[in-house]
């Protein structure tokens, strides 16, 4: 077994929707749960999402930071979820590897909530952590940072056995001995505990105080000191926010209550309501266990309430930033950011001179685009906000799982957006390479179909990897309202894909977007100028309550919009003159799109994504009775695959000459599709061809239930099907019909011992060409085992048999310790001997448990030997926690990578795409 020299070109995984799964490290890394997986992302890098951390068995719901002090060469991160299981990871400041480790199961309930006192404690510099779960508990943790283990200091049962949802905790005065800990949830109060930090064997909070004021549930609680360090004695305020749409501010005073809130701080709101006696404008008195007495007593106090978000309030975090215009000392001013379901981010800012909270900064989603379908642009609310270490960036998260990102820009005194990363928030179902292998298309059960491309970027600032090109969601073709099964490409501009209905759907690319990765990838168009004038739309949309993706115009951003909208230009027509503002606003921006909206240097923003970058639908293929479980699409001919392989031996995409392009155009592809079945009436074939878009009858059959998988061999020779009834069945090509139909050749119906999931051909070698040579496929399935196929060349047939029809053997038999899910052979061979006696062929095997492996299947020239002629080893940190959904491999090998190297060893890097069911997209490239 050889140890393959893998390299992680692109990682990609959509973030779980929970107020706590993501926090923001004084290290500058982001952590933030994604499915079952624990991501880090460093935005000020653009190669985004840098490690996949595996461990947990279900979702992960909260994720913290546990402070580092600076002689400290690891920072621990902590994590929580559906598992009941709190994990402990130790991230290398050196070198930036994570690894697990301490796995702590003492809570009885999914994981809700982590927050951690942001100082050491003790002689022993203990880090202090406590988590809330769904059992009506918050435990209290220490870690020694010298073995990297917790131990269980105590456990709080909640009153009234309410599930917390937010917990904060910070120290009461400057030496750490004193603590406080805030705990709310399903309930409209808050709950505070003290205590004592004197003795460092032993940890007890005691409850002190209620407060009551909220209206419904409380999602975000957190504390910060008033005045910055350098002053002493200062307060503490808790902000805490809730779903009754509001944000209050807790004082948190040492020693006697103050008469009335007056504080630079206050809010004048918070001081009339101070002088109307009630139960919210009560002072609560604390005092901490076992401290000094002379300093032991606080007391809490109602400071101000904040309005301005009209939905529920998911988080507010304090930030001591220095992006503020108003900030007079050198450590910022306070600031405040909230995230809520009204796709706002708000920054709040108490005025220096009454007092009052304001919004100085609102971010996200405009006003007048509110309550539109996610197709059109809603982005379903923001589910958490975080503030940089240093406080000059914002990121939220949305609902489709994607980041957004805000810089503060000096010059301008304003934020700018910039690109985050994003990903699939369910199983990854189908992936297919473009014809020409410019981008990767992706299909999930979110119910997404999204372009993924490599970014050249222009501006050397922009992209601070300069050794690789690095990796981006450039375009989403697809938004549906099905769950997506399969996909594959029809050509370098086009895709069929199909979901849980009943028939598929054919997508072209629009202009704008061709523009546009034209520009963002740096390769020279694949299309000439008449066929890019062909290509049926500007842009798309998807209606509201719509399923089909329309086409829709891009005007100028100078043009009249009451103009390209169809509205009066002579100021004509109802209602009079028309001013400029009026037809601003007759410019739907469902049904077109300002041309600056996708000229850009930069990968896409989220709201682009969405909304800017989907494909038109041109074509609907009828047929199935059930949902569709699998497609392919026939390869291209030999002449223009040949010339395609020719020209695209450098990072660009082949460049065709007119009478190609001809050639390709008049060209027909064919699509075969399966649906579920139970019964032999639909566990049948179905062909459809790409000229007329008209279904070729009868439908093949061979099978008697659910066909997983369909593949074409390189020269559509064959059709081969593998399916749940434990068969596989191969259709030749029909050469009566114009080569347009197949007939069936052979059914092996024990192919396996249990349902077969996946099927691969083997790439023509270059000795063999047409229909000679050697044919191999591959079939895995449940039973564990690969099965490798070999048909003999005619002329290997001893004498007697030439009328006999040319079967199918078995040549080699593997097995794994899991069930295989997906299987598929590199598009070239890894090696040909000269005189033709034998090729090696890469092959790369997922299974269930998502183990991953590459084999070198080495097949003599007659096909009568078949061995493994080599292994690679793919190391388990590579794997993936859930089952391997799909693999492919890139189409094209790029020779002398943008990173320069031996060119040798350069053509034989290969990039494989990998689909899990994790929601995860990989792309390793893999040298050999």
């Amino acid at each position: 077994m050889t140890e393959a020299a893998i390299d992680t070109r692109y990682l990609s995984a959509g973030a779980n929707r929970y107020a706590a799964a993501a926090d923001w490290g004084e290290n500058g890394l982001v952590a933030f749960g994604a499915d079952i997986n624990v991501c880090l992302w460093n935005p000020s890098n653009t190669v985004g999402i840098s490690q996949i951390l595996s461990g947990h068995t279900a979702h992960v719901r909260a994720v913290k930071f546990l402070p580092r002090l600076q002689d400290e060469r690891s920072t621990y991160l902590v994590s929580g979820g559906d598992d009941q299981s709190l994990r402990v990871w130790a991230v290398n400041g050196e070198t930036g590897a994570a690894t697990c480790v301490q796995t702590l199961q003492e809570h009885t309930a999914p994981i809700n909530y982590l927050a951690a006192l942001k100082i050491p404690v003790g002689s022993t510099k203990r880090r202090i952590f406590v988590s809330g779960a769904a059992d009506s508990t918050v435990k209290v943790w220490s870690l020694d940072v010298s073995s990297g283990q917790a131990t269980l200091l105590q456990t709080i049962k909640t009153a009234k056995k309410y599930f917390p949802l937010a917990l904060a905790l910070s120290p009461l005065n400057d030496e750490g001995t004193a603590l406080i800990l805030a705990v709310a949830g399903t309930t409209n109060i808050i709950q505070i505990f003290t205590a004592s930090t004197t003795d460092d064997t032993q940890l007890e909070f005691t409850p002190q105080a209620t407060l009551p004021g909220h209206e419904n549930w409380i999602r975000s609680l957190d504390f910060i000191r008033e005045k910055p360090k350098s002053e002493a004695e200062s307060d503490i305020l808790l902000a805490s926010a809730s779903q009754d749409k509001y944000i209050r501010i807790w004082r948190i005073h040492q020693g006697s209550a103050l008469s009335m809130p007056t504080s630079a701080a206050s809010d004048a709101s918070a001081a009339a309501a101070a002088l109307t006696p009630g139960p919210a404008n009560k002072i609560h008195k604390i005092k901490v266990e076992g401290a000094d007495p002379a300093t032991n007593k606080y007391c809490i106090m109602f400071e101000a309430l904040l309005l301005g978000h009209e939905d529920w309030i998911y988080t507010a975090r304090w930030c001591r930033s220095p992006t503020s215009t108003t900030s007079d000392s050198g450590e910022g001013t306070l600031q405040l950011l909230s995230a809520s379901a009204d796709n706002s981010l708000s920054i709040w800012e108490s005025d220096s001179e009454s007092g009052i909270w304001i919004t100085v900064a609102r971010l996200g989603e405009v006003s007048r685009e509110k309550g539109a379908t996610t197709a059109t642009g809603s982005i379903g609310g923001f589910w958490t906000g975080m503030w940089s270490p240093s406080g000059t960036t914002v990121i939220t998260l949305g609902r489709t799982g994607s980041w957004r990102r805000w810089d503060w820009d000096t010059d301008d005194q304003a934020w700018k957006q910039n690109f985050a990363v994003s990903g699939h928030t369910r199983a990854v179902t189908g992936i297919s390479w473009s014809r020409n292998g410019v981008y990767l298309l992706s299909t999930s059960s979110d119910q997404t179909t999204r372009l993924h491309a490599e970014w050249a970027a222009t501006n050397p600032s922009q992209n601070t990897s300069t050794s690789k090109r690095t990796w981006h969601e450039m375009a989403r073709p697809q938004i549906h309202g099905y769950d997506l099964n399969c996909i594959d490409s029809l050509s370098s501009t086009s895709f069929v894909s199909g979901a849980d209905e009943k028939l598929m759907r054919v997508f072209t690319e629009p202009k704008a977007v061709a523009r546009m990765l034209t520009r963002l990838t740096g390769t020279s168009s694949a299309l000439s100028s008449s066929d890019f004038d062909s290509l049926p739309a500007d842009a798309a949309n998807i209606p509201v309550l719509g399923l089909s993706n329309k086409a829709i115009d891009v005007i100028d951003d100078d043009a009249d919009a009451s103009a390209a909208a169809g509205g009066p230009q002579d100021g004509g027509g109802r209602g009079g003159d028309v001013t400029m503002q009026d037809r601003e606003n007759m410019l739907d921006p469902a049904s077109m799109v300002r041309k600056s909206a996708l000229e850009i240097d930069h990968p896409p923003f989220e709201e682009s994504l969405s909304r800017h970058t989907l494909w038109p639908e041109v074509e609907k293929l009828y047929g199935h009775g059930y949902e569709i479980s699998c497609l392919a699409v026939s390869h291209p001919s030999s002449s223009s695959s040949s010339s395609s392989s020719s020209s695209s031996s450098s990072s660009s995409p082949p460049l065709s000459s007119a009478g190609e392009k001809k050639q390709k155009q008049k060209e027909t592809h064919l699509i075969a599709s399966a649906c579920r079945a139970a019964s032999l009436n639909h566990a049948v074939i179905r062909l459809f061809e790409t000229d007329k878009w008209t279904e070729l009858r009868p439908p093949l059959k061979a099978h008697t239930s659910t066909i997983h998988r369909l593949r074409f061999s390189p020269h559509n020779t064959y059709l081969l099907s593998v399916g749940k009834d434990r068969q596989w069945a191969v259709f030749q090509r029909d050469s009566t019909s114009s080569g347009a139909g197949y007939t069936l050749l052979q059914l092996n119906p024990k192919g396996h011992a249990r349902m077969i999931l996946d099927a691969a051909w083997a790439p023509k070698s270059s000795s063999s060409s047409g229909e000679g040579g050697v044919d191999v496929f591959a079939t895995a399935g449940r039973d564990k085992a690969v099965k490798i196929w070999v048909r003999k060349p005619a002329s290997q047939q001893q004498e007697g048999e030439e009328e006999k029809k040319e079967e199918f053997t078995l040549g080699l038999s593997l097995t794994e310790d899991q069930p295989i899910t997906a299987l598929d052979f590199a598009s070239e061979p890894l090696s040909v001997t000269e005189d033709g006696s034998s090729s090696t062929f890469l092959l790369a095997v997922g299974t269930e448990s998502g183990k991953l492996s590459v084999l070198a299947i080495k097949v003599s020239g007659d096909g009568s030997e078949v061995s493994v002629a080599e292994t690679f080893k793919v190391g388990e940190q590579l794997w993936l926690p859930k089952a391997v959904m799909q693999l492919a491999w890139r189409p094209r090998v790029r020779k002398g990578g943008d990173d320069g190297g031996d060119e040798g060893e350069k053509q034989q890097a290969r990039e494989l795409a990998i689909a899990g069911e994790d929601g995860s997209l990989r792309i390793y490239e893999i040298s050999l």
